[in-house]
This record gives structure tokens, C-alpha cells and sequence, in this order.
């Protein structure tokens, strides 16, 4: 049975599981973390201690139809400017509950649109953010940029700011896919601002690019793929596209029967993933990409890869704490996130509290289970010695979950004394594999496809 056809059997072509950023996934988050419990998680993060922080900026001057994101579309900038003020007074309020020189290993901005707001408001927004917690030596600002809403005053805001490292959102090139989608952006633009952002000195530059987008055939994603390679991005995503109009209304505008079938969205993944190989990029877990000089590629070699809800990071302070609607936090205790309307998390943060609605608090296997699909997701390996150094756990109980992905996938995973091991060819299966050490219930839950 070739490799295409043990795929098959196993189910990759029709599954839906989560994409891991996390564990448990966020459907699972419940009530019994509230303002109280996230104030408490906060003020345990020791004196002196490195943290990263993710800020939400939830509205676009339009709304693409293949984005899922929770964002609002709005042309005037008074909801921009509002929201923008609440946030200088939610950081206002982080910090009075923060230990003295906690520092930032990482800040990222994203959305939504961040590059909306205007070079005042990011200036502003930035300043007060240094001043509560100060960038860390070799700490990284990235801001998700919008080709269509940037301009040059906005990106010399954000370099004298600090930002450090910039991310741009491509799709796809073609322009009958971007029509499809309600996303047009040409080419010619998307490099204009990427050499604006080389010109103004910012080394790292990450971008985006999805497969299983209607009307994408193997031709037109290489052509893609060779054009994003003349900008010469540190790094690149590959999601694949998530197609969930029961979710997303927007997505209902796009036409269900021009989307690939499952084998030949696999057949897309590996056309660009040959291509960006080829072109000297590592692969990074399974849907990323880095040259060998970029912290991402760094990590993977490292065995210092981590997973988020950004996705691949190589940043490894222990607590994530997002700012806006709709963010999640990670704390060693567990997660935490602020209400989704702007409405909901505005009016807590203007009477002196977060706006913490949900979360989970790690309990029984939580933390080891989690471990070990990160470190499937991130290395394709689980270290039978690590679990057993790091967490209180007898060689019956580890040796139970590795069998159990064993008897499931078979000769698609590799189990011996050193532990459980995902061959290349058998990778595609790396978010199924993950779910076998999964305890929660995913049957309600409406997941992505798995390839």
C-alpha cells in the first residue's frame, strides 16, 4: 500500500481536528476564570521575569471574506481612536498588577487590521507599552501589516517605535483567487511594502500564504509561491485555508464548490513546501517555513520550538498575556480570555477590572498531555526521558499514551526505547496523531480540516 492510500485509510482526507495552538483547545475553555482569578495569575509572575505580550487590534477598513478572525469592519476612526484609548488604560492596569522589572521577550500586534490606527495612535500605544513593561536585550516587536492599509508615515511610526519585525499577509497572488476571496492585492503593491520595510531597516519579515483557496491548482500556487520567494521572507506560514461558513458568514460569499477536495489540497501543500525547500527554507513544523538564520529555524534545531496562539514561536517565557477583545492568555496555572465584543471587554477595563470571561485551570494530566502534543506538533518526537524528568508520571502511564498512538497509526509512527518518533512521509497525520493524546471531547466542536 503506497503512502497516498495508508493516508486515506486513516482517515487524514476527511478528518477535522484542532490545530493545537494550545491544550486543551479553546472550545474547551469554560467558566471559573474570571477578572478575580487572571488578576491573581498576573501578580504571581516573579520580580524581574521575562513575559510576552499580544495586543488585539479587532477592526479592518474591510473584511476579507476567507477570514474567520473575530474583527469588525468600520471606515470611520472614532471606533479606532475609543478602542485604542481603552487599551492604553487596560496596559494602565496590567501594570499596576505586574512585579517590578518584568520585562518583554516578545510583543506582537495583531487583528484585525493593527495598521490601522493612525502613526499618533501606534506611537502612543507603543510608548505606554515600553513604559509598563520594557522591551527585554533581543526582545521582538512584530505587527501584522496590511499591504492595503499602510503607508509610510505609519511604517516610520512603528520602526520608531521599535517594531523589529514585520509580518504581511499575501493569500495568494492570483487574481481571480483573490477576487474569490475578498482579498485583492497585487503583487506590485505587496513588494512596494516590503521594501519599504527593508529600506527602513526592519531584518525580519514574515508572510503568510494559504492553500485549498477556491479556483488554487497546483500551477497557480506555484506561481505564488515563486513570487513571495523574490521578497525574501525570513519566514513563512502555509495555513491551510479553514473553510467554515457555518462560523464565518463572510465565508457563505465564497463558492463551497470551487474549493480543492482534501487530496489535492495535500497535493498544494506539498507543491509549495517543495518549492520553499528548494529555495534553501527549513521546514518548520508542519506549516511553516524559515531560512537558517531566523529564529524559527534556530529553534527547530535547537529542540527550543514552541506553539502558540500565533502559531511557531522560538520565544519561551512562561506567560502569554494578551490585551483587547476576544485575547487569550497562558500562565504556567492555565489560560484566560477577555470577552469577545468590544462593547463586553470595554466597559470592565473603564471601571478598574479585566474582562476575563472564561479559561481553564490545568488540572490532572492536563500539563503532560499537553507537552507531548506540543512536542509533537513542533518536532514530530516525544522524549520518553523528558516526560519522566519533567513531570511526576510512572514509565506505565507514558508507556500507555505512546502505545496508544501506535496501535492507532501503526507503521506511521516509530515507538521504541527512546520514545515515539513521526516519520517524514507519514507528517500530514501530525494534527491527528496530536488528537490520540487529546482527553477532551472534540465530537461538538467544529475543528478544520486536517490537511
Amino acid at each position: 500500500m503506497n503512502t497516498q492510500s495508508e493516508l486515506k485509510r486513516l482517515g487524514l482526507f476527511d478528518a477535522r481536528v484542532p490545530r493545537y495552538t494550545s491544550y486543551p483547545t479553546a472550545p474547551h475553555f469554560a467558566g471559573g476564570v474570571d477578572a478575580g482569578q487572571f488578576t491573581k495569575w498576573i501578580e504571581a509572575v516573579p520580580a524581574g521575569a521575562e513575559i510576552s505580550l499580544y495586543v488585539h487590534v479587532p477592526f479592518c477598513r474591510r473584511l476579507c471574506w476567507f477570514c474567520a478572525c473575530r474583527t469588525q469592519g468600520t471606515t470611520s476612526d472614532a471606533p479606532v481612536i475609543a478602542y485604542a484609548e481603552m487599551l492604553r488604560e487596560e496596559i494602565a492596569l496590567l501594570r499596576r498588577h505586574l512585579a517590578p522589572g518584568v520585562t518583554l521577550s516578545r510583543l506582537h500586534w495583531g487583528g484585525g487590521t493593527p495598521t490601522l490606527l493612525s502613526p499618533a495612535l501606534m506611537r502612543g500605544l507603543a510608548d505606554q507599552i515600553f513604559d509598563a513593561v520594557p522591551l527585554a536585550t533581543g526582545g521582538e516587536f512584530s505587527v501584522e501589516i496590511d499591504p492595503n492599509e499602510i503607508d509610510a508615515a505609519r511604517l516610520d511610526a512603528l520602526v520608531a517605535s521599535g517594531m523589529n519585525r514585520a509580518s504581511i499577509g499575501v493569500q495568494d497572488f492570483d487574481p481571480e483567487i483573490q477576487k474569490t476571496i475578498g482579498r485583492e492585492q497585487s503583487y506590485e503593491l505587496t513588494k512596494q511594502v516590503a521594501d519599504m520595510i527593508r529600506e527602513r531597516g526592519v531584518q525580519s519579515l514574515n508572510a503568510d500564504i494559504l492553500y485549498g483557496l477556491p479556483h488554487q491548482t497546483n500551477i497557480r500556487i506555484a506561481d505564488s509561491v515563486q513570487k513571495l520567494l523574490t521578497l525574501s521572507p525570513d519566514r513563512v506560514a502555509l495555513y491551510g485555508y479553514a473553510h467554515v461558513p457555518w462560523m464565518s458568514r463572510r465565508q457563505q460569499l465564497i463558492p463551497s464548490d470551487k474549493i480543492p477536495a482534501a487530496q489535492d489540497r495535500l497535493s498544494l501543500f506539498e507543491t509549495a513546501r517543495k518549492l520553499f525547500t528548494m529555495d534553501g527554507y527549513a521546514e518548520v513544523g508542519i506549516d511553516h517555513f524559515a531560512l537558517p538564520s531566523d529564529g524559527l529555524a534556530k529553534a527547530q534545531a535547537a529542540g527550543t520550538l514552541r506553539r502558540n496562539f500565533q502559531g511557531y514561536t522560538d520565544d519561551t517565557a512562561a506567560a502569554l498575556i494578551g490585551l483587547g477583545a476576544s485575547s487569550i492568555s497562558r500562565f504556567p496555572q492555565g489560560f484566560a480570555q477577555n470577552a469577545s465584543a468590544t462593547a463586553a471587554h470595554t466597559k470592565p477595563i473603564r471601571d478598574g477590572q479585566f474582562s476575563t470571561h472564561r479559561g481553564h485551570i490545568f488540572t490532572g494530566e492536563d500539563l503532560l498531555r499537553a507537552r507531548m502534543i506540543e512536542a509533537v506538533m513542533c518536532d514530530f518526537r516525544i522524549d520518553r526521558a523528558e516526560l519522566l524528568r519533567d513531570f511526576d508520571v510512572s514509565v506505565a502511564r507514558v508507556e500507555t499514551l505512546l502505545q496508544a498512538a501506535k496501535t492507532a497509526f501503526g507503521d506511521m509512527v516509530t515507538l521504541n526505547d527512546d520514545g515515539l518518533t513521526i516519520p517524514p512521509h507519514a507528517r500530514p497525520l501530525t494534527r491527528m496523531i496530536a488528537r490520540i493524546f487529546d482527553e477532551y471531547d472534540h465530537a461538538k466542536a467544529q475543528h478544520s480540516a486536517a490537511v
